[in-house]
Order: C-alpha cells, then sequence, then structure tokens
C-alpha cells in the first residue's frame, strides 16, 4: 500500500435521510475513485468511511457539505484515520453495525 493513502470518518447530521443522500455519496466516491462505505444512523445522521488520497477525500468532504438537492447538511464532522486498505470499492450498507 502506497503511503499516500488516507482515510477517513464522516458523520452528517441534518436532513440526509429520506433523501437520496447515500446514493449521492456512493456516486461522489466512486467518481474520485474513493473506497468505502456510507450508511444511516439511528439517531438520523449518516456515517461514511473513507479512504483514498487526502486531497481528493478533502473533496469528497466538500461535496458531502453540499449534498443532494433535496438535503439539508447542518453538521459535518470529519474524524482522520490510517487507511485500513480493506476496502476495494465503495459501497452502501443498509444495517447499523460497528466495523
Amino acid at each position: 500500500m502506497s503511503g499516500s493513502k488516507s482515510a477517513a470518518e464522516i458523520v452528517v447530521a441534518g436532513r440526509v435521510q429520506g433523501v437520496g443522500y447515500r446514493n449521492y455519496a456512493q456516486r461522489r466516491a466512486s467518481n474520485l475513485g474513493l473506497a468505502g462505505f456510507v450508511m444511516n444512523l439511528k439517531d438520523g445522521r449518516v456515517r461514511a468511511r473513507v479512504e483514498g488520497p487526502r486531497p481528493v477525500i478533502e473533496k469528497f468532504i466538500e461535496e458531502l457539505g453540499k449534498g443532494p438537492p433535496l438535503s439539508r447538511v447542518e453538521n459535518l464532522t470529519v474524524r482522520w484515520l490510517p487507511a485500513s486498505g480493506r476496502f476495494a470499492a465503495f459501497g452502501i450498507r443498509y444495517a447499523e453495525f460497528e466495523q
């Protein structure tokens, strides 16, 4: 694995469930060539775990801050992590569980 890989856990709050937010995140991440997943949390927030080059992740975070047309992002928190290399692609998870 190259040393340029980074990872982030992003939690987005606001009107982000039932508005196509996960599909939006999945499309953006795939277009940027990032790996990881996005999922809804029981409390109404959305959580994304993403791996790739840090500048690309920063672009993804910017896109998540915008969100799809029906969404309203009120708060976005980012926690930078070491890359695990576990993800081959970016997907949507449909159940909340710890990794």
